[in-house]
């Protein structure tokens, strides 16, 4: 067991693309002012491991994600890296975007040309069997399973996504 975050400082991440400003520690939280978007990585690699992740937003409509196997820099003009991404939506953003049944928290979905077959396909994007997520400012747990290609995805205490045979199977741990 390894504590990527102890509850004090930003010791073993390492700002990517974004202002100084934009990660933060408060009252034992990182807490991210999502200006400008971008990611922040661990200072290390992971292949094989289980993620656990508690998330709110405290805003309606919030857009976030946590990135797994990802490269450690963003490809110029992109803000995001290559990777797997976990989509961290707040309930509010498909109603106030107009994508209603489009966006959902919790999709699991490749980026930056990375392969993979979703669980539950949406074109390349595996879209959550099941919403689980609560509202702005209530938290959320994301137990995240990461083994050989294969990732899947629990949502406050229950596994209702996934996809298999990534194309890539190590790399960093971005938060978005």
């Amino acid at each position: 067991v390894r504590d990527l975050f102890n509850g004090k400082d930003l010791s073993g991440w390492v700002n990517v693309n974004c202002a100084p400003d934009t990660w933060s520690v408060k009252d034992g939280m990182i807490v991210c002012s999502g200006k400008p978007t971008g990611v922040m990585r661990t200072d290390r690699q992971y292949e094989n491991f289980i993620l656990s992740v508690e998330w709110r937003h405290l805003t309606a409509g919030g857009n976030s994600g946590v990135f797994l196997w990802g490269e450690g820099t963003v490809p110029e003009g992109k803000q995001l890296p290559k990777g797997m991404e976990i989509q961290v939506l707040e309930l509010d953003y498909s109603v106030q975007h107009k994508v209603t049944d489009a966006y959902v928290h919790g999709e699991v979905f490749p980026t930056g040309g990375v392969t993979t077959v979703p669980d539950n396909p949406r074109g390349p994007r595996s879209k959550s069997a099941e919403n689980r997520c609560k509202c702005k400012g209530q938290w959320n747990t994301y137990t995240i399973v990461c083994v050989d290609g294969t990732i899947k995805l629990s949502v406050n205490g229950k596994f209702v996504n996934g996809i298999r045979n990534s194309s890539v199977k190590k790399g960093y741990i971005c938060l978005e």
